[in-house]
């Protein structure tokens, strides 16, 4: 991966600090501002290593109390819209994060806090797409996807990566250039 960016031109930051832990499916960011899962993955001390980073932004942590990272229950659905699930701990988190920001956001709550889980993009032509989870997976979820009437929505079935744990953002490296 460090390969492939650095031949795109970007700036590579390495974390060094052998006791800073970090998950990118720890980090939420809207386009304002960092939410960082403290879970299994990520640790304080990672969180403020991003903070450090990216000094113009806002970061602010968040404990996850259940799923694997933070993202196992939460996703960016368009600029200020968080895809957020239903389960108690999820929306403990959604109100811990509300209560950081200094921005509101609106939510979009799906039953199902894996289907949380989905990838959003504005592409030139194309306007807003919804990467989202499939109706086999999760039926309940994807029509509440589909009200989504301004976004290109696309189901993608991620049943294999599923049983390790894996998500739609699991799959995903969105890089503009």
């Amino acid at each position: 991966m460090k390969g492939a960016l650095t031949e795109l031109g970007l700036n590579i930051v390495e974390m060094r600090d052998e006791s800073a832990t970090m998950d990118g499916g720890d980090i939420l960011f809207t386009g304002k501002e960092f939410f960082v899962g403290l879970s299994k993955r990520t640790n304080q001390r990672g969180a403020e290593i991003l903070a450090d980073t990216f000094k113009d932004y806002s970061v602010s942590t968040v404990a996850v109390e259940e799923g694997l990272h933070l993202k196992s229950f939460c996703s960016m659905a368009a600029p200020d819209l968080i895809a957020i699930g239903s389960s108690d701990a999820a929306q403990k988190a959604l109100k811990i994060m509300q209560q950081m920001s200094d921005f509101k956001y609106e939510k979009l709550t799906v039953p199902d806090d894996r289907a949380a889980n989905c990838v959003y993009m504005n592409l030139p032509g194309k306007g807003d797409v919804l990467l989202h989870c499939t109706p086999e997976v999760f039926p309940e979820s994807a029509k509440v996807f589909e009200r989504l009437k301004s976004h290109m929505l696309i189901p993608v079935a991620n049943q294999e990566k599923m049983k390790v744990d894996g998500a739609l953002t699991c799959l995903s490296v969105l890089i503009r250039i």
